[in-house]
């Protein structure tokens, strides 16, 4: 399967960096605007809807419009993992339905000091049969364009 990883040093503590990204204002604060992102819901663990929720068992719909044009592409997450301890956090989404085959995000944050480093971890297979791996490269360029725009942004909201 292949992957794609980004890490970045975030100017601010771990805690702050946790907070701003379990919730689902963060994901809509740093998604950058040409991907036309809408959450169209949050069911928690227990069948609640909510605007927040890193649970494992809390299932994210969402909607995307590449640069507005063609359809909505629909997306649903199951958050599968949570794990915070002293220094150290992460939290893995994995896609139920939507545009991949497969899609498993970790997001990962170690303390530095007074800052952050954020990993984002995506192993997913493309829904393009025998071709996914000759196309898997180019792939690359639009998660790039996405995770780096993340980054800066979870940065800018971030710095003190």
């Amino acid at each position: 399967m292949p992957t794609y990883e980004r890490r970045t040093t975030i100017d601010a503590p771990i805690e702050d960096v946790w907070a701003f990204s379990a919730d689902v204002s963060g994901l809509e604060a740093v998604t950058p605007d040409w991907l036309g992102l809408r959450v169209e819901s949050v069911i928690g663990p227990d069948g609640t809807l909510g605007r927040n929720g890193l649970e494992v068992g809390t299932e994210i719909s969402l909607s995307m419009r590449p640069f507005g044009v063609g359809p909505r592409q629909y997306w649903t997450s199951l958050i599968t993992e949570v794990d915070r301890r002293d220094g150290v956090a992460y939290f893995r989404d994995e896609m139920v339905r939507g545009p991949f085959d497969r899609w498993v995000h970790t997001h990962s944050f170690f303390a530095d000091g007074d800052r952050t480093v954020l990993r984002d971890h995506v192993a997913y297979d493309l829904p393009l049969g025998p071709l996914s791996g000759a196309v898997s490269p180019v792939s690359h360029v639009g998660f790039e364009a996405m995770f780096r725009e993340r980054h800066r942004a979870t940065n800018a909201e971030l710095e003190r």
